[in-house]
């Protein structure tokens, strides 16, 4: 049986020598399986694809994926998937935030039976109160907004059945949230849990304005909830609206109150135009989400790929010649 491990990587040069390191020697007790690491690189600007390529020449277990420019993480992790060949395929980052060392443990939860291991962190070293804040905020707000129950605490660090990585081969869609999707498409899951470390060496790449996107994409790619929230804010500012009304009649004919001035309507004008925008930047997100899918480009495209005996034929550009054949 093969195990397959998948490791995106992006600007990761002070690191990936020592990740691999200890990948190698923790896939090494797992002395019953074979196993092969895929490293995607995802258009890094430094010595990232050098040093795979040696790694690559030194270890006949590594594979190479080099992305013809930066996709971002969920694509790579994708196209590490869609690359992968083993029984079971593991993802995790090359920072070394999440420890390698606790692959064996996931590998026997996996013999027991469960299609999906997830890492569950117990603690998160070397992170803000202001990430940490945010993280328990958003996962807190994914569960109150979706059908979708995702784990608390858990990020992309995983062990996956064969099963559950055909499932995600085919869900084409281009916003990716992969923790919802792999949640999403069920079987039986399991958390091991864990305590994740501070990053090795490097910064972090996901930026404030990263988090945020992510954040977005799996709440409208797993909820419909805003768009209800845009009708009942308008159904909410026409009863504000009836108030006011009712109160200018009110003191129109019965006590005699004119109302006067230009504040009163400058507010009412100020809200209901506020309403509008926000209901219309809504719609407006799921549109363009439609608009991104029915274009049917390629999720990612490979610039090169090494210690690969055939291409995959799981690929996106294998899949699309196939159907254009057909």
């Amino acid at each position: 049986m093969l195990i397959s491990v998948v490791v995106p990587c992006y600007n990761e040069e002070p690191v990936i020598r020592e990740t691999h390191r200890r990948l190698r020697l923790t896939l090494e007790t797992l002395t019953e399986l074979d196993h092969e690491v895929v490293y995607v690189d995802d258009g890094s600007s430094d010595a990232t694809a050098a040093l795979l390529r040696e790694l690559q020449a030194e270890d006949e277990h590594v594979r190479i994926v080099l992305l013809s420019r930066n996709f971002g993480h969920q694509m790579a992790v994708t196209a590490g998937l869609e690359h992968a060949a083993g029984d079971a395929v593991v993802v995790i980052d090359a920072d070394l935030q999440d420890p390698p060392e606790v692959i064996p443990e996931m590998v026997e939860r996996w013999r027991d039976g469960y299609h999906v291991v997830y890492g569950l962190r117990t603690d998160r070293e070397g992170e803000t109160r202001f990430k940490l804040w945010t993280a328990k905020l958003f996962y807190k707000l994914m569960s109150r907004l979706s059908r979708t129950k995702i784990p608390l605490e858990v990020g992309d660090f995983r062990l996956m059945d064969s099963k559950v990585v055909e499932s995600l081969r085919a869900m084409p869609e281009r916003d990716r949230f992969l923790r919802g999707m792999i949640s999403w498409v069920g079987f039986r899951q399991v958390a091991v849990l864990y305590r994740r470390s501070p990053r090795y060496a490097g910064v972090t790449k996901y930026s404030l304005g990263k988090m945020a996107r992510f954040a977005v994409d799996g709440v409208v790619s797993f909820s419909s909830a805003p768009l209800r929230l845009a009708i009942w804010t308008g159904f909410a500012a026409i009863g504000v609206a009836l108030l006011g009304i009712v109160y200018a009649l009110f003191g129109r004919f019965i006590t005699g109150d004119v109302v006067r001035g230009w504040a009163s309507l400058f507010v009412a004008v100020l809200f209901m135009s506020g309403v509008q925008l926000i209901c219309i930047g809504l719609i407006g997100e799921y549109i363009g989400r439609i608009y991104g899918e029915v274009k049917h480009r390629p999720l990612y495209f490979v610039q090169e790929r090494l210690g690969f005996t055939n291409t995959p034929r799981h690929t996106h550009e294998n899949r699309k010649a196939e159907a254009e054949q057909r």
